[in-house]
């Protein structure tokens, strides 16, 4: 175990809060997927689930170790080769995808021979980020002009969002977001930011319209649940579709500050969502206030280490990495949680590294592995430094020691006065 630990380069302290937030995550996961294990006429077996989950986050460090291990300068030109097969499993995944808990969405994927199933755009939000900070870190002899940039970076971006806008408005809101903070951050013009922020709402309300004339179009057919979940959410009337957020408000409200105790969640029986996108409820319920509060905290710490390791990055690319893959990690958290508290409409956003769910763990993995191949090279550098001080300190001493050895013959030469003839000496006996 102590040479494995040895073996994990690059920042020790996001290392840490990863294995953290894994380890919490088998308590509530277990727990809440007790109703998920009567469903179908299930016998109530909630090992299998627990092993699932084990397997899943077992494979995600298995990521982390191999990504950290690769040079992350590799991925500039991998985003650039990836975006079009990205382009290609979200084609395929909206009109042939596979539809999960009867939700009237496509948003999976299942991969052929092995059986499992992935959720195409959390790859995709994974291959953007990296493709613009790929754009941004460009090295040009002249800033970069709307024209240029509206092909070279916008028009992908744009291609990526509207093949995810139908299956899942949340994902690509987000997405979307984060682009715009991470070329802000890049120092993009802020003059190009806005008007892009005015092209997206004029493109959202285009594909509303859209939908209000071909309503019956499976293009379309989220948008009807998107403005029934915005209705509820600014609406004081009840309604069927606020059955998660109240069973939600229930359950935190039933754990008040030290929470029921693990595995003793009431509520975990009628959320329908229970191990994904309202864990956070069932963690507040069990382990109250403080178990809340301590999730947010690490989240928290963790978004403070991303800030660290992109201030260390030597190289426009490794910087905006960092935040273009870090941030929008523990933002989704954020939403996650503020939507449990009814902060924010229901928005399917999971809780990452806790939330159960094979593909949103493994992409999380390949953006924290990225970002500690970027803080292992920061040490590889600073290790390098260290090793070339410690020489010229030791090539400095030998020097001074030969300097010290000539500084010493010459002393025992001058002993001897060469001005005077020895023979006098006899000649006076």
């Amino acid at each position: 175990m102590k040479e494995l630990i040895n073996n994990l380069k690059g920042d020790k302290v996001i290392w840490s809060f990863v294995a953290l937030l894994a380890l919490f995550s088998f308590m509530p996961v277990f727990s809440a997927s007790s109703n998920l294990a009567y469903l179908n006429q299930g016998d109530g077996n909630t090992i299998s689930f627990l092993l699932t989950h084990l397997a899943h986050i077992f494979m995600g460090f298995i990521i982390i170790y191999a990504v950290h291990k690769v040079p992350y300068h590799y991925f500039r030109n991998i985003s650039k080769l990836a975006l079009p097969i990205v382009w290609a499993l979200l084609a395929y995944t909206l009109v042939k995808g596979t539809v999960i808990a009867g939700a009237n969405a496509s948003r999976w994927m299942k991969v052929p021979f092995i059986g499992i199933t992935f959720q195409t755009s959390t790859l995709a939000a994974v291959v953007l980020m990296i493709f613009v900070a790929r754009y941004l870190s460009r090295k040009t002899e002249t800033p970069p002009t709307f024209q240029s940039s509206l092909f070279d970076l916008w028009l992908p971006v744009f291609i990526t969002l509207g093949l995810i806008l139908p299956a899942n408005f949340s994902t690509t809101a987000l997405i979307f977001a984060m682009v715009l903070m991470l070329t802000f951050v890049g120092k993009y013009p802020l003059r190009y930011i806005g008007f892009i922020i005015g092209s997206g709402i004029v493109f959202l309300v285009f594909f509303i319209m859209l939908s209000k004339v071909f309503p019956e179009s499976h293009f379309f057919s989220r948008v009807g649940t998107w403005s029934s979940r915005i209705e509820n959410f600014t609406s004081d009337k009840p309604d069927e579709d606020d059955y998660q957020i109240e069973k939600a408000k229930i359950a935190i409200a039933s754990g008040g500050i030290y929470g029921l105790g693990p595995g003793k969640s009431v509520q975990k029986n009628f959320l329908p969502q229970s191990s994904s996108d309202f864990i956070y409820a069932i963690i507040v319920e069990e382990y109250g206030l403080i178990g809340g509060l301590g999730v947010m905290t690490i989240y928290l710490l963790l978004l403070f280490r991303f800030i660290i390791a992109a201030h260390k990055a030597n190289t426009l690319f490794g910087k905006l990495l960092v935040v273009g893959l870090g941030f929008p990690m523990v933002f989704q958290a954020m939403i996650n949680m503020a939507v449990a508290v009814e902060l924010l409409p229901v928005t399917g956003q999971t809780l990452p590294l806790i939330s159960s769910g094979g593909s949103s763990i493994w992409m999380t993995c390949i953006s924290l592995g990225i970002i500690i191949a970027v803080t292992k090279k920061e040490e590889e550098i600073a290790e390098e430094a260290k090793e070339s001080d410690r020489r010229e300190a030791i090539l400095q001493k030998l020097i001074d020691e030969q300097i010290a050895k000539e500084d010493a013959v010459e002393d025992d030469f001058s002993i001897i006065d060469t001005t005077k003839n020895p023979m006098d000496a006899v000649t006076n006996k």
